[in-house]
């Protein structure tokens, strides 16, 4: 992934992660990668793959089942839907 110096490296791989919500890749109650696996794919440091999944979860986007890993939510759809209406909105 190219990444744009002037946005967080972690915002732009949360955005990734939720394009793919967002387009079915991850369905909700799915799990989304791992930490390490955000890692490896993105190429980045452990901390920030942490903070990835923080900023996702919230979003309300993804929530930690302890010892299973992270999933995505229930309500993952409505709640990007509801941002994109208000993101238009105030544009």
């Amino acid at each position: 992934m190219d990444f744009v110096p002037d946005i967080p490296r972690w915002r732009q791989v949360a955005t990734v992660i939720r394009s793919r919500i967002e387009n079915g890749t991850y369905t909700p109650r799915t799990r989304v990668p791992s930490v390490q696996q955000i890692v490896e794919e993105f190429g980045i440091a452990t901390a920030t793959a942490q903070k990835v999944n923080v900023g996702l979860k919230k979003e309300g986007l993804v929530y930690t089942e302890p010892g299973m890993g992270s999933f995505v939510s229930p309500d993952a759809p409505a709640l990007i839907k509801k941002a994109r209406a208000d993101e238009a909105d105030a544009g």
